[in-house]
């Protein structure tokens, strides 16, 4: 049997397509040992097998074509095992990666869940939070527009991608705000880094502590009656407030097309 394939043959045999072989010949990575100038007929041999099968298996490791074609002109054994030691350290820091979205995705579900579950609304309770560690951005918020924009800044100053925190952004009314009725401007929005995961000048916390807190159906523009029933809640007990409120909301629009739906909690700070 002639000991040479067709550029078809070598795809199949390969699990690959043509058009990659095509460009891996375009940049010198693996080239036909023959080619038909009649018809430009492109064809391999099986000394050429085992190349492809290190180009595909370094491929499935995470190395760049580049990275693979240096590899393959050196063929250094020093050089791959610094190339594999390089991946290594790439792939435990990817799976770090992926280890602090999981838990992030775990704490959506938990608080979707918890949401659906919750069957007491608009009525006042206290409950003990640890320190949490935020992303905060300070700036003064009238508008659903402002809040989108601030939300874009603080995500592009903390290097942070969208998927990592949906459902972790809050809103802050200060505290004079807050016992002056005034409910619709916010001094801060934030980020909750939920795994200690960013160092930034922006980062922050909220307080331990007591916190009086209300769920109520409905968004940040709904608040004026949750904050007159939780605000009486915390006069008629005796506390006082010693911080900015914190909103958040755990289900909106973007979640759930049905209003009966959306869910935001208040939490204010307090103490007796």
């Amino acid at each position: 049997m002639e000991n040479k394939f067709s550029i078809g043959e070598m795809a199949r045999l390969h699990n690959t397509t043509i058009k990659t072989l095509h460009y891996y010949h375009k940049i010198n990575l693996l080239n036909p040992i023959h080619t038909d100038q009649s018809n430009g007929y492109r064809y391999y041999s099986t000394d050429q097998f085992e190349q492809l099968n290190t180009i595909n298996y370094l491929k499935e490791l995470g190395f760049s074509l580049e990275e693979i074609k240096k590899h393959l002109e050196r063929r250094d054994i020093d050089g791959f095992l610094l190339l594999l030691e390089e991946q290594k350290r790439f792939t435990e820091q990817k799976i770090k990666d992926l280890e602090r979205i999981n838990r992030r995705f775990q704490n959506r579900i938990s608080n979707i869940r918890l949401a659906r579950r919750l069957e007491e609304r608009m009525i006042p309770f206290t409950k003990s939070m640890e320190k949490r560690r935020i992303i905060r951005l300070t700036e003064k918020i009238t508008s659903e527009p402002d809040l989108e924009i601030n939300l874009r800044q603080l995500e592009n100053q903390a290097n942070l991608r969208s998927s990592l925190f949906i459902g972790g952004v809050g809103l802050t009314v200060s505290m004079h705000d807050i016992v002056n009725h005034k409910y619709d401007e916010y001094s801060s929005i934030f980020i909750l880094d939920e795994d200690n995961s960013v160092n930034v000048p922006l980062a922050d916390s909220l307080p331990e502590g007591t916190y009086a807190c209300i769920y109520y159906n409905g968004g940040h523009s709904d608040s004026l009656q949750p904050y007159t029933r939780l605000l009486n809640y915390i006069h008629e007990n005796g506390f006082k407030i010693t911080g900015d409120s914190i909103e958040r909301t755990i289900i909106n629009q973007y979640i759930s097309s049905r209003e009966e739906d959306y869910l935001t909690e208040i939490q204010i700070p307090i103490k007796s």
